[in-house]
Parts: structure tokens; C-alpha cells; sequence
């Protein structure tokens, strides 16, 4: 099966495989020339069903990006998301929180930026941080950590019935390929501002990145928010399988404009010139 004959998200959907058992190297046999001609069409239908989402104005559609330093997450807002209506996307990026957020629960935060009606939200790391790099860093006791999946699944289940669409997606990246995007920055000047010494550090801590991501992946796909695993290593393909993701998340939301009960006839009739007299 090939991402050509099936539906993106059944190809690209967490299972229990795991992680491990995933190629981020992986385009399913699509083919780069393929994706790009495919990608225009794409593009033109997400900003479609877009835009009446916003004009419905009843539902929302969250879009949760994880994955290790360099995968791509900006460059997922920029290429996927450029070509929406600004009005109607919402992009956060959270970082180390700050005095205040420490002193509400770890989702207080989260939830003030959850999308509203008619909105794309875009979060470019998210309360997943909380059980990854809190779990990996250990900046929360064990039971704490543990108690999180748990918050973060009733969260997720209440953002979906109150009409948010969660897609979550981690974006898979291989280690060597990390190697070579760091050297990249390092290469460019116009790249360091980019650059995070951290980043090289917690090369080392790998495996327990990958097994932390492992475990919250597992523990928090749901029906109500599964989790879907995208190759990353290929920019083109990451690119190509998230405007997939979407627009199929979309398709199956079907939102529908609006129908007002305009008086058509009479409104055109006032707007057109007056006819002259003889």
C-alpha cells in the first residue's frame, strides 16, 4: 500500500509498532515531481475548505506539530499553512514556561490557545513538551509525569466535543539527518540565529528522546485525537503527507457556508443602474 491508493491518514496513523518501526526516510512511493504537481491542487482545495470553515464559524481544526529539534516544524507552518487566510489561523509556539504559567497546572496555558470557531490553530510544539522534555530532563517527579498523559487525553477528548478537530502529528526525523540540517545552520550565517548549542547536547540524550516520544505517542493516540507518524527526512514529502493529512481531516469536517435568507432578486434589482427614459 502506497500513499497513491490510500488515504493519507490510514497510511501515516501511530500504531502499535511503534515509533522504532517507521523509516523516516519513507515517501511511499511517491514520487518528488508527483508530489509537486499534486501539491498545487492541494493547496487550492485547503484554502477552499478553509475558508468555509471560517465562514461556518461553528468548528475548529487543531493542528499539534512535534519532533526533535530541526525536523521541521516551522517549515511545516511556512509551506502547509502559508497559503491560508491569516484571519483564520492562530500559530503558538510554546516555549520554557514562564514564572506565571508555573504557577497554573501545565495545561492552563494551553487551553488560552486552543482555536476558536472557524479557526486553524497551529501549534509548533505543545503540551506534549510537558511529558518529553520534562520527562527526559526530569523537571517533574515520576508520578507527576504520569499523571499527565492521563490530563492531557481528557483535555484532547473535551477539545473534540466541544467541535475542535486535534491532528497531531510527530515528525519523524533520523538522527543523521539532524547531523547534516545542524551542520547546515553552522554553514550558513544567515541560518545561526537558529541555532541552539542545547541542540548538540541533547544529541546525546537521543534514545531517551525517541523513547519519550515512544511512550507519549502510545499512551495519548486516541479516537477522539490519534497520533500520526510523518518521515521527515524528505522536506518535500513532509511538506506533501501534512497538506494531505489536512485536507483529508477537512474533507471528512465537510464544513458548509452559511445559507442567509437574502431576498436575491430584490437586492440585485436596487444595485443595477437605473434605466435611462426616453
Amino acid at each position: 500500500m502506497t500513499a497513491n491508493t490510500s488515504a493519507m491518514r490510514d497510511l501515516l496513523r501511530a500504531t502499535s509498532a511503534g515509533i522504532a518501526a517507521i523509516d523516516p526516510g519513507d515517501t511511499h512511493g511517491v514520487k518528488r515531481r508527483k508530489a509537486g504537481e499534486r501539491l498545487v491542487g492541494l493547496h487550492a482545495e485547503l484554502a477552499e475548505l478553509q475558508e468555509r470553515l471560517w465562514a461556518e464559524q461553528r468548528r475548529a481544526v487543531l493542528v499539534v506539530l512535534q519532533g526533535m529539534d530541526t525536523s521541521g516544524k516551522d517549515g511545516t507552518v511556512a509551506h502547509v499553512m502559508g497559503g491560508l487566510d491569516p484571519q483564520g489561523v492562530h500559530v503558538h509556539a510554546f516555549k520554557e514556561p514562564t514564572p506565571q504559567e508555573l504557577r497554573h497546572d501545565f495545561l492552563w496555558r494551553v487551553r488560552r490557545q486552543a482555536p476558536g470557531p472557524g479557526v486553524v490553530g497551529i501549534f509548533n510544539r505543545s503540551h506534549y513538551e510537558d511529558v518529553l522534555i520534562a520527562r527526559v530532563q526530569r523537571l517533574a517527579p515520576p508520578a507527576e509525569i504520569e499523571r499527565r498523559y492521563g490530563a492531557i487525553n481528557r483535555f484532547e477528548a473535551g477539545l473534540a466535543a466541544g467541535g475542535v478537530r486535534v491532528l497531531k502529528v510527530f515528525l519523524h526525523i533520523s538522527f543523521e539527518e539532524q547531523r547534516e540540517r545542524l551542520v547546515e545552520r553552522l554553514e550558513d550565517p544567515s541560518k545561526h540565529w537558529k541555532f541552539d548549542p542545547a541542540d548538540v547536547d541533547k544529541r546525546a540524550q537521543w534514545d531517551e528522546y525517541q523513547a519519550a516520544y515512544e511512550l507519549a505517542v502510545d499512551r495519548c493516540s486516541t479516537a477522539e485525537a490519534p497520533w500520526y507518524v510523518v518521515p521527515a527526512d524528505a522536506k518535500w514529502f513532509r511538506n506533501y503527507a501534512i497538506s494531505r493529512l489536512l485536507v483529508e481531516t477537512l474533507r471528512e469536517m465537510d464544513p458548509r457556508y452559511p445559507q442567509p435568507a437574502l431576498d436575491v432578486p430584490g437586492l440585485l434589482a436596487r444595485l443595477r443602474p437605473a434605466q435611462l427614459t426616453q
